[in-house]
């Protein structure tokens, strides 16, 4: 099977356009990770299973994958246009702890709600307080450079000197609020309204911060602005230049912007090949808000007797381009209908249907048309003129991109025997030894039971 044919909308050119990874076969993607100050809200779990599923896809036609998605443990403020206080010192002082140790609470709940959506586990996973000394070094090339300049109170890029400074959001700056960018770290050197902090001095609004390191700037210690810490992560993990970027819409405008002009400054060549960008969750029409108590978490999710799962099932329905509204009664339908999908999984795996994977495949490889998939897997599931067993592979085929779990049978209702064969072909695939691994397959086959490759590991079922 081929499905080399990869369509993805790229909010840099505004169109849909073929990929052509950097590496035949490779890709690398960056996702903007949470700031850790605060349990992520479903709104921002909806991003990460998008980004999921965009793995699960290249990961279905046998790409290696190179996915990094950080964590921002310092440095960004409470508006993203580097004015009010650092968020993670916000956190600290409300719970009245380091920000590391609410840098490491969250990331905890972030990586559990995660795993109860079964989203696979990213290549990297870096703390923006980890690569300080990258963060460092590129800024300093950016001031040699004279693309960046120093004040008693930051250093700022000059965004006059990046080239097409807005050609991802296609703003017009001169409608901009002449403060952008500025808010109240107030610095009356800064040469343009709009240039962004690549580095905080532990002066002004900033002299009692928290998290401050020793620089080549200054001699006060200071802390790196948001935009700074992806650019430098980025480079430092994946290269100069990596294929795809994801993050928010809300990124577009300042933060991906910001990141593009700082990178492209450094190296002189594209930051990212491909930007993708998901829409907002809605919550009964509306935007979630904390203080009308609609910013749920997945733990609220799982207070109301529902499984995780439900929630992504809710999730596939929409396109990572359109926004999507959330109500209880829409997560009770998709709770049923995940459960009704499920019984359509027998206890008997025939060989996957080639047409409906041909036709499975033209929808996940344009633009990730999960929507459309998923009413394809409803169309297989009604289709009584395939057998239950051919349909029950092509579901499992089908859900390597779902990630719903819908294989029937629990490890512990397999035999030692099988489930010894199982652990043996993992480690033999760990080590590469794709013969060996063919060979326990077989074997097992021959016992009756089939091992099934998903992207978060091997599941048995009885054939």
């Amino acid at each position: 099977m081929d499905v080399k044919n990869i369509r993805l909308f790229n909010t840099l050119s505004r169109e849909k356009e073929t990929l052509e990874p950097i590496i035949p076969e490779e890709i690398s993607i960056y996702q903007c990770g949470p700031t850790v100050y605060w349990t992520q809200h479903i709104g921002n779990m909806r991003a990460m299973v998008m980004a999921d599923l965009l793995v699960r896809m290249f990961d279905y036609d046998g790409f290696k994958v190179k996915f990094v998605r950080n964590y921002t443990d310092v440095g960004h403020m409470t508006s993203d246009e580097d004015a009010g206080e650092d968020k993670m010192e916000k956190g600290a002082l409300r719970e009245g702890k380091t920000p590391t140790e609410i840098a490491e609470k969250y990331i905890s709940i972030f990586e559990e709600d995660l795993a109860s959506l079964n989203t696979l586990t990213p290549y990297h996973r870096p703390k923006a307080t980890e690569h300080i000394s990258q963060m460092i070094a590129f800024i300093k090339t950016l001031i040699e450079k004279d693309f960046a300049y120093v004040t008693p109170l930051a250093v700022y890029f000059d965004i006059s000197k990046a080239k097409d400074y807005t050609r991802l959001s296609h703003q017009n700056l001169e409608k901009n609020i002449e403060d952008a960018g500025h808010g109240s770290v107030s610095d009356p050197e800064k040469r343009n309204p709009a240039d962004f902090a690549i580095w905080f001095f532990k002066a002004g609004v900033h002299e009692h911060a928290l998290q401050t390191w020793a620089n080549p700037f200054s001699d006060k210690e200071g802390f790196p602005g948001w935009h700074i810490e992806c650019s430098a992560m980025i480079r430092s993990l994946m290269g100069d230049t990596i294929d795809i970027h994801m993050g928010g819409i809300e990124h577009i405008s300042i933060h991906h912007t910001n990141e593009i002009a700082q990178s492209e400054a450094l190296t002189g060549k594209p930051l990212a090949n491909y930007w993708m960008h998901n829409e907002h969750l809605l919550v009964d029409g509306k935007k979630m808000s904390k203080s009308e108590g609609t910013s749920y978490t997945v733990t609220d999710i799982k207070e109301k007797g529902f499984d995780p799962l439900s929630l992504r099932y809710l999730f596939l329905n929409s396109h990572y381009k359109s926004k999507q509204n959330f109500t209880w009664e829409a997560l009770h339908g998709a709770e049923i209908s995940l459960d009704k999908l499920k019984h359509h999984i027998g206890s008997v795996i025939g060989k996957v249907d080639e047409v409906y994977r041909s036709r499975f495949v033209e929808f996940i490889t344009d633009d990730l048309n999960i929507p459309q998939a998923l009413a394809l897997a409803w169309e297989v599931a009604k289709d009584t003129t395939i057998s239950p067993a051919d349909k029950t592979a092509t579901l499992l085929d089908f859900d390597r991109i779902f990630g719903l779990n819908l294989a029937y049978q629990a490890p512990e209702e397999i035999p030692e025997n099988i489930l010894a064969l199982a652990r043996k072909r993992e480690e033999v695939r760990k080590a590469k030894n794709w013969a060996e691994s063919d060979k326990i397959r077989d074997e097992a086959r021959t016992l009756g039971y089939e091992i099934i490759d998903f992207p978060e590991g091997q599941k048995v079922a009885k054939i």
